[in-house]
C-alpha cells in the first residue's frame, strides 16, 4: 500500500486556506464589532459631502451659464 498523504511530492492546497481560516478565525470578536460601526460611518459621511459638493459645483455652473 503506498501513503498518499506523506510530504513526498503531493501538496495540498486546501491545507494553506485551513490554515488561513484558522488564523482568521483566533482574532477577537469584540475587535470586529468596535470597528463595525465607525467603517459604516465613514462612507455614509464621505457620501454626503460629495453630494453637497456635486450639488454646489452644479448650482455654480447654472448661476454663470444664465448670468
Amino acid at each position: 500500500m503506498a501513503n498518499t498523504q506523506g510530504p513526498e511530492g503531493n501538496y495540498d492546497p486546501a491545507g494553506s486556506t485551513q490554515m488561513f481560516r484558522a488564523f482568521v478565525d483566533e482574532t477577537p470578536q469584540g475587535s470586529r464589532q468596535q470597528a463595525a460601526p465607525t467603517a459604516s460611518a465613514g462612507p455614509r459621511v464621505g457620501l454626503i459631502v460629495g453630494v453637497v459638493v456635486a450639488v454646489l459645483v452644479v448650482a455654480a455652473v447654472a448661476y454663470l451659464a444664465f448670468k
